[in-house]
């Protein structure tokens, strides 16, 4: 069987890089893309930001009131996700004449299997090359690659060069490549497992590649076994084509903590409403229906229902979250974020039903619903139920 060769890409500061394109002005500032900073008072977080603001500390997820500590002169800017998606698209389709073997798996990055392909270009850092090159003239933005034997190494060596990086490991290189790199490197080595192993003096990938894998085994179950192969550079996951999301949600950040039980109600049905109504243009169905609660204090608690049958019907997933808030003992604490999410998803299906008949008919008014809604815009129908409470927040999509 002849080797490998996985193509690793990654978008630049994606959000911001796009920002800063399209508004010259912006080049050479500090740019952070993210919720409004209202002078340091601002709830929510960063979504990404230029290398810019990198140099004053500001990371991605990071609180966007602490960002402002840091950077207050930076230029702040509400993602915009529709031009977001729409440079994606560009930077996909051009992927996708170099490789049949495509996997997107964000926005922003994918893998090529190019073993096949990479010889119609005189190798593969011509071909990257050439990649990188065309991604620029189309969309004015910069790009890194990782090239390597599978998807974890060559995932590992474009983060190493950012920005505008092109990293090629090759097959007989691969240990040399690897243990030098810092232990936190490794996939599913988190917050919770980092501890573990610097009390084992395992530092870099190398430290832990001289255990064998029954001793990592009995230290560490299945994710000992999955450590042991990647600090050899094993993954022989193939690139394949998703198809379509895994899940889908909505999530809403207060501007002022809330405690108001019938507002925290009131907004969960906003967000199922929202939510299935992407399902139902997107054609999605899901079977498992999931609650996000983030308090006052930061602490997140999630609370899930898996059905047999996928659904995307409004009434029956606004109910189902219903139920999730009903029974989380929140203890009268103030709410900081809520979202509504829906997994395991699928192309088509049948919702969950006791009654055919009364299925049918529930579906045929959503739809209807929804196409008044697209006629005529959101406001010109909605459900009783959201009648009562209206809220000034910013809606914050996932």
């Amino acid at each position: 069987m002849s080797e490998r060769i996985i193509l690793h890409i990654d978008m630049d500061a994606f959000f911001a890089a796009i920002e800063q394109n399209d508004h010259p002005e912006w080049r050479g500032k500090a740019v952070i893309v993210g919720a409004d900073p209202k002078n340091g008072k601002g709830r929510g977080v960063v979504s990404t930001c230029s290398y810019e603001a990198r140099a004053y500390g500001v990371r991605s997820a990071m609180p966007i009131s602490k960002a402002w500590q840091l950077c207050p002169q930076a230029v702040y800017v509400y993602p915009r996700g529709k031009r977001y998606a729409e440079v994606s698209r560009c930077v996909m389709a051009i992927l996708d004449r170099y490789s049949p073997d495509l996997e997107q798996i964000s926005i922003d990055e994918a893998f090529l299997d190019i073993s096949s392909t990479h010889k119609l270009y005189s190798g593969v850092e011509n071909m990257a090359r050439r990649i990188k090159q065309e991604i620029a003239n189309a969309t004015g933005l910069t790009s890194s690659i990782g090239i390597a034997p599978n998807k974890f190494l060559a995932k590992i060596a474009s983060d190493l060069r950012k920005p505008d990086g092109l990293v090629i490991v090759a097959p007989d290189a691969v240990q040399a490549f690897l243990q030098p790199l810092e232990i936190a490197r490794l996939w599913g080595v988190g917050v919770k497992t980092l501890p573990f192993l610097q009390r084992m003096g395992i530092r870099t990938i190398g430290d832990l590649a001289r255990f064998s894998q029954k001793e990592l085994a009995d230290r560490f179950g299945k994710s000992g076994v999955h450590y042991w192969r990647l600090a050899h550079g094993l993954d022989d996951r193939a690139v394949r084509d998703e198809g379509q999301a895994k899940s889908i949600s909505r999530e809403l950040t207060f501007d002022k903590d809330e405690s108001e039980e019938a507002a925290l109600r009131q907004t969960l049905f906003y967000l199922c409403d929202d939510l299935t109504k992407e399902m139902r243009k997107k054609e999605l169905y899901g079977r498992t229906i999931t609650l996000k609660i983030r308090l006052h204090d930061f602490s997140t608690f999630t609370r899930s229902r898996t059905f047999k049958q996928p659904t995307n019907r409004t009434t029956l997933i606004r109910k189902t979250i219903e139920e999730l808030f009903t029974a989380f003992e929140r203890r009268n604490q103030a709410v900081r974020l809520l979202g509504v999410g829906v997994s395991h998803l699928e192309g088509a299906g049948e919702q969950l039903q006791l009654f055919a008949d009364e299925t049918q008919s529930a579906d045929r008014v959503e739809r209807v619903m929804d196409q008044v809604r697209k006629r005529f815009g959101d406001r010109s129908i909605t459900r009783a139920s959201l009648l009562d409470h209206s809220q000034d927040s910013q809606w914050i999509r996932e």
